[in-house]
């Protein structure tokens, strides 16, 4: 039996039904701080926290990394007053939590790249970093990328570069079939993509930023050059194959600074939520909750994560 109700209530509106998210590269439970970022990986740690040093604006109001992951990178955001840590594995999310939970500037929060549960224009600068090769849905990711971020803020973007020295070499002596001169994105597991540097400013440019600079990364990342060489020294190198041979993009790795227009009109944000659902904004919070007044949904703050995935 249904009951009707009182002409004068009024009721939340529906969902809005947006075309269903694709898949994301499922991380959670998995031991990918452990199995991944420690031992031979430090050289590439630390070839990245050049590239974002130099790219990265070094303040500012609001900062958000899209797959944050364990929060590897958050010391490098020192100078912002809040960061918002965005990463759709909630077992990843807590040992964000668990190394910088102690720290107030940090807002951790669940949800998915392709429906961003922030509000239009209230970011100073966004942060993604090993992100990009996992994304199906590239333009629709850029696009809502760029929703976030405020007029004159910043995006740093990494993306795996197809078009390196190596898979140019297997290329020549046939001995793998793909061309890494093709501008098509080619996807060499599932849910992994590498990219063409010129494919990836395409999408950049047409989901409205304006690319500044290209940072070449990684040079060093062959298994010879670890075994014979630290970590440091392959990293002192790398910065100086960034600085000077940046330009020829040979490296497997690509950081992308851009900026959204200056001249683009600034929206009044009225805080920093939307709802993913609706995309209403003014979402009423309570102690273990954030709820949408426009539709009714109920989005959870488990243990100081705010989870906006259904």
């Amino acid at each position: 039996m249904s009951i009707r109700a009182h002409e004068s209530s009024p009721q939340p509106t529906p969902p809005v039904s947006p075309d269903p998210a694709p898949a994301l590269c499922d991380y959670e439970g998995s031991a990918y701080r452990v199995e991944f970022w420690t031992g031979e990986r430090a050289f590439e740690d630390q070839a990245e926290r050049l590239a974002l040093r130099t790219l990265l604006p070094p303040s500012g109001a609001r900062l958000v990394e899209i797959g944050a992951g364990f929060g590897r990178l958050a010391d490098l955001y020192a100078g912002y007053t809040q960061v918002i840590l965005v990463e759709p594995a909630l077992s990843m999310l807590r040992q964000a939590q668990e190394r910088l939970g102690h720290d107030a500037r940090f807002t951790f929060v669940r949800s998915s790249v392709y429906d961003l549960p922030l509000q239009d224009q209230t970011l100073d600068t966004v942060v993604m970093v090993r992100v990009l090769h996992h994304l199906v849905d590239v333009p629709r990711a850029l696009t809502e990328l760029r929703r976030i971020v405020r007029p004159g803020g910043a995006f740093v973007l990494e993306f795996a570069n197809k078009r390196n020295l190596k898979s140019m070499l297997r290329f020549a002596l046939r001995r793998q079939t793909w061309s890494p001169f093709a501008r098509e994105p080619y996807e060499f597991v599932p849910l992994n993509f590498d990219f063409h540097p010129t494919w990836v400013s395409q999408q950049m440019q047409r989901a409205g930023f304006a690319v500044q600079r290209a940072v070449a990364v990684s040079h060093f990342r062959a298994g010879f050059f670890k075994r014979h060489w630290s970590a440091a020294r392959l990293a002192a190198l790398d910065g100086l194959l960034q600085r000077y041979a940046s330009a020829l993009k040979l490296a497997p790795s690509i950081f992308v600074q851009a900026q959204v227009p200056p001249t683009t009109t600034p929206v009044a944000a009225s805080g920093l939520f939307r709802c993913p659902a609706c995309h209403g904004i003014d979402l009423v919070a309570a102690v273990d909750s954030l709820t949408c007044p426009a539709c009714g949904q109920v989005w959870p703050q488990r243990d100081g994560i705010y989870d906006f995935i259904q």
